[in-house]
């Protein structure tokens, strides 16, 4: 049988990998339709800003007509779930987030959206008789989740692939949930080495982020994306010397309050940026004590794939501080850092005066040093936060929420109510298991970089051959030649998917 593919993957580098795929299928699979960005079928970017005409995106919109393709979406059980985690990345494009930003403005926009672009995507692939659906990415920007919604819901043998921090290498698996869930006590492979109480290489990491630095001051750039914002939502301000004045002494007061290496507004300006930042600022004088009993919560960045797309209901971080704080045993404290990449996004001041009211909450500066924190706190509790790779690497326990990819390593722990937190913070972690069990998971990885910006990590990238491999990795997968990295747990046995 041809397989019929659908496939979500922007860049040229993407659509390279998936011509070579189709070419060395020698007719075995035929492209449904591809959504990505430039030469694409449909414009992702375009969809989510909702601007028609570019890349198909208006006959997908103008031409679908209610048929009920979709829907075994809309009977699914988890159906109230999705459409939340779909919306919530959907207003990534929010226009209190982006410049060139959609119109959706309240709930009912963003029902209204995902109903027509699910059923615009359900009656395409109908139309298209597509079989298959490719996943380069997580989906995790709202139009590929909800592509990979309706894909799963009319029974589309899906694969979705996710690049590792290991230079070179990616995992594979059905469905998104299934990320890092893997039994690898009857797998036999080489251990991987792990240096017992190393810190793991996080290239995408500034060390400088993690010590004290002066304190920056306002730039060029900043009064810039200033100036941009207010001509293009509100020009009259400019016209106003006293807000113009006011407005910029916060902004130069909020950088004489911060490091010098964060720059708030070198993207973007907004009121609620200034906002969160303004708030942000108050704790970077604080102290705190690492000789105190406590677990440590490293935020991660939002919007982002280890959030929006692999928590779950845990995309909301600080329902995850309020889990923890149910069960904390008495005198002990969570310290509470912010990703130092993190900027306005789900972090309105509801949020800051949310964690105000958990009393063991300390909230960190920016200053205080993950690694030592990790050390020295009775465990380190994340979303997927590789913070908790790092722990376990030193032989601290550490409790995951989400679908992390190391999740069945030893010394995870999946959150559940009622965790007897004095027994995780005993729990050893036996290293030679660990790199074992290591070992096991990366056996089953592929080969190939699908993100570009891990090239760095990859001693003589070679474009071309990276594209040969990758496409013959992707045939395999496909064809069931190789099994995929975390098998379909919702599957009665591990089989191929051709």
């Amino acid at each position: 049988m041809t397989i019929r593919l659908v496939v979500d993957g922007r860049g040229a580098h993407r659509r390279a990998m998936v011509e070579q795929l189709v070419a060395r299928a020698q007719g075995a699979v035929e492209i449904a339709f591809h959504l990505g960005d430039v030469g694409a079928d449909l414009s992702g970017p375009e969809i989510n800003r909702m601007r028609p005409g570019h890349a198909g995106t208006d006959d997908l919109m103008q031409r679908f007509r209610l048929s009920g393709a979709d829907l075994p979406l809309i009977l699914s059980p988890d159906y109230h779930q999705m459409v939340e985690t779909a919306i919530d990345q959907l207003q990534r494009s929010d226009a209190a987030y982006r410049y060139r930003a959609h119109n959706l403005r309240n709930l009912q926009d963003y029902l209204d959206f995902y109903h027509l672009l699910a059923g615009a995507y359900a009656q395409r692939i109908r139309e298209t008789g597509a079989t298959h659906a490719l996943f380069m990415n997580v989906p995790h920007v709202g139009y590929d989740t909800i592509l990979y919604q309706v894909a799963r819901a009319l029974g589309l043998k899906t694969v979705v692939l996710y690049q590792t921090l290991f230079p070179g290498q990616f995992f594979s698996m059905a469905r998104v949930e299934d990320l890092g869930r893997l039994d690898t006590s009857g797998i036999d492979a080489p251990p991987m080495p792990i240096e017992k109480g190393s810190s793991p290489d996080l290239f995408y990491m500034d060390a400088r982020w993690q010590e004290k630095a002066p304190r920056g001051r306002i730039s060029g750039r900043a009064v810039a994306r200033f100036v941009k914002f207010m001509a293009l939502r509100d020009p009259k301000k400019l016209l106003n010397p006293a807000y113009m004045r006011r407005t910029l002494g916060r902004i130069s007061a909020l950088y004489q309050g911060l490091p010098d290496w964060r720059d708030p507004f070198a993207r973007f300006f907004h009121e609620n940026e200034l906002a969160y930042f303004e708030n942000l600022a108050e704790y970077e004088s604080g102290d705190f004590d690492l000789e105190a009993d406590f677990i440590y919560v490293p935020l991660q960045n939002q919007p982002e794939l280890s959030t929006s797309a692999l928590g779950g209901i845990w995309r909301d971080q600080l329902l995850m501080i309020e889990a923890l704080a149910q069960d904390l045993p008495a005198g002990w404290k969570i310290y509470v850092k912010e990703n130092p990449r993190q900027t306005a996004f789900a972090r309105g001041p509801l949020f800051f005066h949310r964690l105000s009211r958990i009393p063991s909450v300390r909230f960190l500066p920016s200053h205080a040093n993950t690694h030592a924190l990790s050390s020295r706190a009775k465990f380190t509790a994340a979303v997927t936060s590789n913070a908790c790779w790092e722990s376990i690497r030193k032989g601290k326990a550490a409790v995951a929420f989400g679908a992390a990819w190391y999740r069945s390593l030893p010394g995870i722990v999946a959150w559940r109510p009622g965790l007897d937190f004095h027994q995780i913070a005993a729990l050893p972690v036996d290293h030679a298991a660990l790199e074992k069990a290591a070992g096991a998971v990366l056996s089953r990885a592929h080969q190939g970089v699908l993100e570009t910006v891990y090239t760095e990590i990859v001693q003589g990238y070679d474009a071309e051959a990276n594209t040969r491999t990758v496409s013959a990795q992707l045939l395999d997968i496909l064809t069931g030649k190789v099994p995929l990295t975390f098998p379909d747990a919702s599957a009665p046995a591990e089989r191929g998917l051709a």
